[in-house]
């Protein structure tokens, strides 16, 4: 008679499981930048490359395994965006009118050239080769940018009728991350419309910069009431989404903010399972 198969215990059941789902969970690049371009740090210290912690931990409680991608060359660069299945492009400093090809405005903040070039290249391959892409603020910024898009490099003095958007939450402007500024009117039949419905929706909004010009294949998905836009998303069914604000900051009271995140770790794990 054959030898009856021993049956796994509790924990070894368990154990399976818990590999079973690490595996399948996604990788997430997030682009970090240069601490000087911070603004307020002193060039004595070396140069560091950092970012957020609140970018890290909210994708990670989504199911994502996220991975900070130093400023590095092209080549090493493209290693490290070859073994991603998605890309976050975070909020940060001003993106470098050079970049799109104007003079830097003298309302421009700290820049950081090399993030630039960095997020420019992960979002250009990351689109090509339809990987998911999520950006928030800045991120939405860049991806028009990388999409041959123009920006507004402030609001204030260059775009006639804009609201407040820029709320700060620094010492003279003591507003909390979680401030819901304005609201945004979601466009119907969008991928951000799916999860957080179409109509009217309360954000956040900690810029002073937007999108002027709308890049090649982008989509508007969201504006606020002087018409600016604050959401976008790729026009050929690819997941590419991204909001002017920061979702990140409202994933504790906010529903639909965790459902982003959500969503765009499963277009991950969906990448993940396509390719892997």
């Amino acid at each position: 008679m054959p030898r009856p198969v021993a049956n796994r215990n509790f924990s070894q059941e368990l154990g399976i499981i818990v590999a079973s789902q690490r595996t399948r969970r996604p990788v997430v690049g997030i682009p970090t930048q240069t601490l000087q371009s911070l603004g307020g740090v002193s060039s004595a210290i070396p140069p560091s490359w950092v970012m957020s912690q609140r970018y890290i931990v909210t994708l990670a409680n989504a199911g994502a395994l996220p991975l900070m991608i130093p400023l590095v060359d092209d080549d090493t660069l493209r290693g490290i965006y070859d073994s991603l299945d998605a890309v976050f492009l975070p909020g940060g400093a001003d993106i470098d009118a050079r970049t799109y090809g104007e003079d830097p405005h003298h309302k421009s903040d700290t820049t950081d050239r090399e993030r630039d070039r960095v997020e420019v290249a992960l979002a250009k391959w990351a689109i090509e080769d339809d990987k998911p892409v999520l950006g928030v603020c800045r991120g939405l910024q860049l991806i028009n940018v990388a999409a041959g898009g123009t920006l507004y490099q402030d609001l204030a003095e260059e775009f006639p009728g804009s609201i407040k958007h820029d709320y700060f939450p620094f010492a003279h402007e003591p507003y909390a991350r979680d401030y819901l500024a304005h609201e945004v009117s979601v466009a119907e039949g969008t991928r951000l419309a799916q999860f957080v419905g179409a109509g009217a929706l309360k954000v956040n909004s900690m810029h002073h910069q937007g999108i002027r010009a709308l890049g090649r294949g982008l989509v508007a998905t969201a504006a606020a009431p002087d018409g600016l836009i604050e959401g976008l998303e790729g026009e050929n069914g690819s997941y590419l989404v991204a909001v002017q604000w920061h979702p990140e900051a409202l994933t504790d009271s906010c529903y639909h903010s965790r459902e982003l995140f959500s969503d765009f770790i499963d277009a991950g794990s969906a990448y993940k399972m396509a390719h892997g």
